[in-house]
């Protein structure tokens, strides 16, 4: 898979802004389209029509698209050095093909999925989702994904299946941040079942209408756009059904800052800084936080009769 990477991209090359607000779904993607890294403008074409599943969600018009240059070069991703600018100079090192994901644990039908078989079952479509950082800046990102949902019903989760535990890549040779200790190693997060099923939560293959770039979690990662930005696992190799809440990576560094459920949530401030605003990346002045970063319609229902601020 040939990764470009963002100098190496023509302006001409990015799709106008303009265009994803009416965008609705994408045509099947075409495996020249994967082996290039790039999808052609033939396939970026709308779809006219009805109105999908996840139109309500979009963000409004005073959202404005994060510029394609902030979102591929202002990056958390410490398998590639904890600075925001690490992950676009270190992430070349990461070997795209072959990728595959296993999908086991509690379910009736384990197998391990090649990223590319993965795009062809599930052809990516469009999410402009509001992303949100603990740390209190933000984006809004056109990604390319699948409903999460969609891989789950595939495997054919047992009864006993109450979470879903994922895991990224482990190679200090690819992921150089890897040789530092700075995180438990691999990276791991967990979601409840009804949270994964959640139409909301997607697998991203892609955003602005290319693959996924190293330094933003390629091939493939999870985008929860109600919950804080560390929920958002990268470079995914592995998908468990498990019985058990899982211990994800930043409960284990500091369990009394990172919960397991991670809601945006203005009212519960991380020990160190206030999350009542934030800043969207490209503008000066800070804005209020929404709860459930604007998504409470469609997920505060997920959370009834439960004490969020104990269950941060």
């Amino acid at each position: 898979m040939l990764i470009r990477r963002p100098p190496d991209i023509r302006a001409s090359e990015i799709t106008d802004e303009r265009l994803y607000r009416t965008r609705r779904e994408f045509i099947r993607t075409t495996s020249g389209a994967i082996a290039a890294g790039v999808l052609p403008p033939a396939l970026l074409a709308a779809c006219g029509g009805g109105k999908d599943a996840h139109a309500a969600a979009a963000p409004g018009a005073d959202d404005k698209l994060t510029p394609f240059k902030d979102v591929t070069t202002y990056n958390n991703f410490y398998e590639f050095g904890t600075d925001k600018s690490d992950p676009a100079k270190n992430a070349g090192s990461l070997r795209l093909k072959p990728w595959s994901v296993a999908v086991e644990g509690e379910v009736n039908k384990p197998k391990t999925f090649d990223v590319d078989d993965l795009i062809r079952l599930f052809p990516p479509q469009e999410r402009i989702y509001r992303m949100r950082c603990v740390e209190a800046w933000s984006m809004v990102i056109p990604w390319l994904g699948f409903p999460l949902k969609d891989l789950i019903d595939r495997v054919e989760p047992t009864a006993q299946a109450k979470y879903v535990e994922f895991t990224t890549l482990y190679d200090p040779e690819q992921m150089p941040g890897q040789k530092r200790s700075v995180l438990d190693w691999p990276y791991i997060e967990g979601l409840r079942l009804d949270e994964a099923r959640h139409p909301l939560a997607i697998l991203s293959v892609g955003l602005y209408g290319k693959m996924l770039l190293g330094q933003n979690g390629a091939p493939i990662r999870l985008v929860v756009p109600w919950k804080y930005g560390f929920k958002g696992i990268k470079s995914i190799v592995r998908i468990r059904l498990v019985r058990e809440q899982p211990v994800n990576t930043w409960q284990v560094q500091a369990s009394s800052e990172y919960g397991f459920y991670a809601n945006v949530n203005p009212e519960v401030d991380h020990p160190r800084w206030s999350q009542k605003r934030e800043r969207r990346i490209g503008e000066l002045r800070p804005r209020p936080t929404l709860m459930f970063n604007g998504y409470g319609d469609q997920v505060a229902s997920l959370y009834a009769g439960m004490d969020l601020r104990r269950n941060f």
